[in-house]
Formats: structure tokens, C-alpha cells, sequence
């Protein structure tokens, strides 16, 4: 269950220290234990989502032998700490993971055809590295992503850090649609003439493979949300109703003061991290609901029990900051990055599927990703040295655009006027321009695409590569 007591937080925080200190990577602590890897199988279930029926080969992830039967597990790692999985392939087609937003050594990012082999079925793939960040981040596939995140393999990762304050209960969201037909069953994934604008969305809104689930927290406790938006289309404005919330961090990086949670938009891809001050009344309810569009929606409910703890929410402080190098501004090198419309390219066929149409492009080039030939990196990047990326959204479409293995800050938007902390993701609004400064400090190639999955598979994907 996401939902856990802070008893039963802190028992399994002790917990984790044996049963999560595993693998290696980019932080690894010297003389670290060698650890023992998480079985981690992808497989096939099936799940009642929807009121029409259940709905067969729903895809998920396993820990141990025994048959998956629900969502995929909330991963618990530890700042600093070795973690390792061995991903064992149960599906019928080749996967990888993908560990969205940890800052680790390119050779883990589970990338098929750029730092590692396809997991042909029955075969497995070891996964080992160290988070260096805390915070909230997820796991997903990168091959065949439209139909396998699609149809379940979507994951939430919660990096734990010592320091952390310890709050009196923590809820984990895992949000994401399905596109279910009436009968429960899966129809096709996307629709062409909405993938060429902002995307198809599903026909059935989840949370925790739940719609609208409730959730019981402490009477006037300090409860710590942990929301992951890993849908392949939809993009949210967050916002709560019977209690106050406050901000404490977004896509794993703290923000430097908590402030009032009002309506916060997030797009595939991102995270965001709350602390709500539950009702004192035993029973009282709360609403997270999606305030975007003309028909809001709720995500979930928390219901006060118990007798009030009385928390002050002016009692949160900011959270330790994660170590993430700022860009030397008077020496970075200026990278313009143009994200655009395009028809004028064939898809490349790729073991891991192909939509049959390009729509998108960056810098001009249109490329699906995960294919045998990438072309040249958008531009080769010095190991150590600063850049700011000068992005331009040239269309009439929001683009959560992610890039991998690396953190960036937003300098400076035409859009916004409030920028967020060091993140992976930023939800570039139409008619965008924006400034992003970070450091090459991981070498490796990396990827930079939308994570509307039918934009980045119709042609919005490129990658650096850091030298």
C-alpha cells in the first residue's frame, strides 16, 4: 500500500537500510557492501480499472517470483546508498527500465540501442547505481513506451534522505489514464489526428490503479503527498479543497521556501511533493482533485481520523537541498533548442515500434527515439563545463520535455514568473522561451525529448552527448 504511518515509516526506514542498500553507481560510497539485487520482473496481469469489466494483460512490475496482481511497487532507495535490481523480461517483448530523473551513470539509464541491449524475453538485465539526489522519481520502460507505459508499466520511486524531517503519515499518487473500451479491454493507444496536437487521452483516470480512491490520515497530522504524473498524455492543475497544503519540492528537488498549494500545473513526467495540514475533526474529508480543462476531476480523498495532533503547517521548514552544480553564467556556452511541427520524414523503423508518422521535430530533425541509427547528438557537451539551453516552443501545445541524467535550473520564461527549483522536466507552454543552465558533469549520451510519448515517438527526441 502507498499509504504509510509514520510507525510504520519509521520501521521500514530501518528496514530499507538492509533490505535496499544495494548496487553501485555514480555516488557510490567507498568500501560499500556489495549489495544483493531487488528482483524486479516485468509481467503480465490483469486489473479491474474500470466498472465495465476487468481488463486482460495489464502489464506491471513484480518483486520476487510470485505473480504481480496489482500496480507496480513504490521503490524505496536511500540517498547515497547502493541500490541494484535485476530486471527479469516475463513479457512477450523486448523492455529496459528507465530510473526517470536519478542523475546516474549513463550505462543504467536503460536506453535500448544508445546504453544498453534490449531484455529479449526470458532474459534479464542488471541494474546497479547510487541515487544521489533525494526525492520523488519514477521507473518506466524505454522501448515500445506508448503501448507498455500505456498498458501499466509505470512506477514510483521514492528516494529517502536522513535529514528529512519525519512527517505523522505519507501517501504516494501514482496517476495515469488507460484506454479502455467498454468492455474493459484495452483499444488502440493513440489516435493520429490528436497525437499531431496535444495528445490522446485515455478513456479511464486513475490513481494507484484506483479511481478516485480514499485514504484515511491523522486528524490534524502533517501529511507528506508524494505525487507522480507517469500518463503518457495528460496534464494536470493540482490543486486541494477542505485543507490547507503547502509546496515542498517538485520533480525531486526542494523548493528553497514551502509556499500554498493554490492550482499547479504538472505534465507527464513530473513530480510533485506536498505537506497538508489534515481537518481536526475526525471524518472530515479532503479533496486533490484536477482542476485543468472543462471537467475537473478528483484524484483522491483523505479522510481525518483520530483524535486532532494539533500541527502547525507554519511548522514546515524547506527540505536539504540535493547537490546539483549551478551553471557559471559568465562562461556557458548557448545551445538553441527549437521545438517545432514537422512532416517531412518517414518514421525509422526500431525493434521497439514505431507510430508510422512523424509530426514533430527538434532543431528541424524529426527522430522517434530508440532507434539503431540516431544521427548526430544535438550538441556535444564538455564534461564540467556550463551551458544554457535557449528553448523555444514554436508550436501551440504544452511539451513536458525531460532530459536524462542530467538537472537543469530555469533561468528566465516569457511564460512564468515564478521559476521552480533544479528539475529534469519543464512543461514548455505554447509559445514558450526559456532559459535552462546546468553543468555537463555526467558523461555519457543523453536524451532530451517530450514526454507526451506519441510527440516523442512522432518525432520530438534528440540527445546531447557529454564528453
Amino acid at each position: 500500500m502507498p499509504v504509510i504511518s509514520r510507525r510504520t515509516l519509521l520501521k521500514g526506514s530501518a528496514a530499507a537500510a538492509a533490505s535496499f542498500a544495494v548496487g553501485g553507481g555514480l555516488a557510490a560510497r567507498r568500501g560499500a557492501a556489495a549489495p544483493v539485487p531487488l528482483l524486479l520482473k516485468a509481467q503480465f496481469t490483469e486489473a479491474s480499472l474500470a466498472a465495465s469489466g476487468i481488463t486482460p494483460k495489464v502489464m506491471t512490475y513484480g518483486t520476487g517470483e510470485a505473480a504481480a496482481t496489482g500496480m507496480p511497487p513504490v521503490l524505496r532507495m536511500k540517498k547515497g546508498e547502493p541500490f541494484a535490481a535485476r530486471l527479469v523480461n516475463a513479457l512477450d517483448e523486448p523492455t529496459t527500465v528507465h530510473w526517470h530523473g536519478l542523475r546516474i551513470v549513463n550505462a543504467m539509464d536503460g536506453v535500448p540501442e544508445m546504453t544498453q541491449p534490449y531484455v529479449y524475453p526470458g532474459d534479464g538485465f542488471d541494474y546497479a547505481f547510487t541515487p544521489p539526489d533525494a526525492g520523488t522519481f519514477w521507473y518506466h520502460p524505454h522501448c515500445n513506451t506508448l503501448t507498455q507505459m500505456g498498458h501499466g508499466l509505470t512506477g514510483v520511486i521514492v528516494v529517502e534522505n536522513p535529514d528529512d524531517p519525519v512527517y505523522d503519515s505519507e501517501i504516494v499518487l501514482n496517476l495515469r489514464d488507460w484506454r479502455l473500451g467498454a468492455d474493459g479491454a484495452f483499444i488502440a493507444p493513440f489516435k493520429p489526428r490528436d497525437a499531431a496536437r496535444g495528445g490522446t487521452y485515455g478513456t479511464v483516470r486513475t490513481t494507484n490503479w484506483q479511481q478516485a480512491p480514499a485514504y484515511d490520515a491523522p486528524a490534524g497530522g502533517l501529511v507528506r503527498i508524494r505525487l507522480a504524473a507517469t500518463d503518457v498524455t495528460r496534464i494536470y492543475t493540482l490543486g486541494a479543497d477542505g485543507a490547507a497544503a503547502v509546496v515542498i519540492a517538485l520533480d525531486g528537488n526542494p523548493v528553497e521556501a514551502p509556499f500554498p498549494l493554490d492550482l499547479l500545473d504538472f505534465g507527464p513526467g513530473q513530480r510533485v511533493e506536498l505537506i497538508m495540514r489534515m481537518p481536526d475533526d475526525e471524518g472530515a474529508v479532503v479533496k486533490l482533485g484536477n482542476f485543468r480543462g472543462s471537467s475537473p476531476f478528483t484524484i483522491a480523498t483523505l479522510r481525518a481520523t483520530g483524535t486532532s495532533l494539533k500541527r502547525d503547517i507554519r511548522d514546515v521548514k524547506p527540505l536539504p537541498a540535493n547537490p546539483i552544480a549551478e551553471a557559471d553564467l559568465s562562461s556557458a556556452v548557448r545551445i538553441p533548442l527549437d521545438f517545432t511541427a514537422t512532416a517531412e520524414h518517414a518514421p525509422v523503423p526500431s525493434i521497439c515500434g514505431t507510430l508510422g508518422y512523424t509530426f514533430w521535430a527538434i532543431n528541424k530533425v524529426p527522430w522517434q527515439g530508440d532507434t539503431p541509427d540516431p544521427g548526430a547528438p544535438v550538441s556535444e557537451l564538455k564534461l564540467g563545463k556550463s551551458y544554457v539551453l535557449q528553448v523555444r516552443n514554436r508550436t501551440p501545445h504544452a511539451h513536458p520535455i525531460h532530459l536524462h541524467g542530467l538537472s537543469f535550473r530555469i533561468l528566465s520564461s516569457n511564460k512564468r514568473t515564478i521559476l521552480p527549483p533544479p528539475t529534469d522536466t519543464i512543461l514548455l507552454l505554447p509559445d514558450e522561451q526559456a532559459e535552462l543552465g546546468l553543468v555537463a558533469d555526467n558523461p555519457g549520451d543523453w536524451l532530451l525529448h517530450c514526454h507526451i510519448i506519441e510527440h516523442q515517438k512522432t518525432g520530438m527526441s534528440a540527445y546531447f552527448r557529454v564528453v
